[in-house]
């Protein structure tokens, strides 16, 4: 046991030289390491200071403030986009014509039928008669696409035309 202990007192001038040595190193690498703090310590000061002298905190609470604002008025306004799909339903959304001729002895295809229908096929269709002595206009309504009122060829064939259209609101 003497020797270990005369042994180590050889080294002790060598062991105290090295722990010098590590303590004049750590105490270099604290001064470095307080520089870094210092940097990003002011780096953080000055992205929580932000701009116009509001910090950041305040910044995202205010964006988030208007993203909540701006979700409320979309619910709005989807609220009566559905409100107004519902009404659009009622519109007149399918149209068909026809021009022709009703009669041989007239020149040209002055006489027409219209159907105008909304998305439940319900409506009317007009028809203009044209003739050299008198010209006529009337009126069928139309539900659910069919006439209570006997209907020409041509009312026929425009009712067909306007009734198989899609409605202009997808679904």
């Amino acid at each position: 046991m003497e020797a270990l202990i005369s042994s180590v007192n050889e080294f002790i001038p060598y062991i105290m030289i090295g722990m010098a040595v590590i303590i004049i190193l750590l105490f270099i690498m604290i001064i470095v390491l307080f520089k870094a703090v210092g940097r990003v310590e002011s780096r953080y000061r000055k992205l929580m200071k932000g701009t116009n002298n509001k910090n950041l905190e305040e910044m995202l609470l205010e964006r988030l403030d208007s993203i909540e604002d701006a979700k409320e008025i979309s619910k709005k306004v989807l609220s009566e986009c559905e409100k107004l799909e519902i009404k659009m339903k009622e519109c007149i959304q399918k149209v068909a014509i026809m021009r022709y001729k009703a009669f041989e002895n007239v020149g040209s295809d002055l006489s027409f039928s219209i159907a105008m229908l909304d998305d439940n096929n319900d409506g009317v269709i007009l028809t203009g008669i044209y003739g050299r002595q008198e010209s006529t206009t009337y009126a069928k309504p139309i539900d659910k696409g069919i006439s209570r009122y006997d209907l020409s060829e041509e009312e026929l064939y425009v009712l067909n035309e306007a009734s198989n259209k899609n409605s202009n609101v997808e679904k």
